[in-house]
């Protein structure tokens, strides 16, 4: 998918919004996928976006962040962490399933399907430009960023 049109996709979002892909022409969108709601790498990592944002914002840019829990759990999450960006539901895996970040992996010792952290840079233009996956959050975030400033 790198360098190619991403496919146009929409999906609800918290403070009673939905993302449409189409609306963000322009703009360079960020998109990260988490695996879960108030959990520790995922708190961490919205954080990091969180403390970020505005130099995000200087560079023209969108962020989202998207995992399959319900917008009740999203809205709670975003509420208590004070993220100042949305946060998508992707309770179908459309969009999941879209960027190909579901996998099969170990918690706790058993094998479950769940989301690979990813995070996904797309250009004004709609042009996938980068991709980062099995992410690891220490200094990802920064990463991302410095990447955004050179578009």
């Amino acid at each position: 998918m790198l360098d190619k049109k991403v496919p146009h996709f929409s999906l609800p979002a918290t403070g009673g919004t939905s993302f449409n892909l189409a609306d963000q022409a322009g703009k360079t969108v960020v998109i990260y996928f988490y695996p879960k709601d108030s959990t520790p790498g995922c708190t961490t990592q919205g954080q990091n976006f969180r403390d970020l944002h505005d130099q995000f914002v200087a560079a023209n840019a969108v962020v989202l962040g998207i995992s399959r829990d319900s917008l009740k759990s999203h809205e709670n999450f975003k509420t208590k962490q004070g993220f100042p960006f949305e946060l998508g539901s992707d309770a179908d895996e459309a969009v999941c399933t879209l960027f190909g970040v579901m996998k099969q992996k170990m918690m706790y010792g058993k094998q479950v399907r769940g989301i690979e952290r990813s995070t996904f840079v797309i250009d004004g233009k709609g042009v996938l430009r980068r991709e980062w996956r099995g992410v690891k959050v220490p200094g990802h975030v920064e990463e991302v960023l410095a990447y955004v400033k050179t578009l």
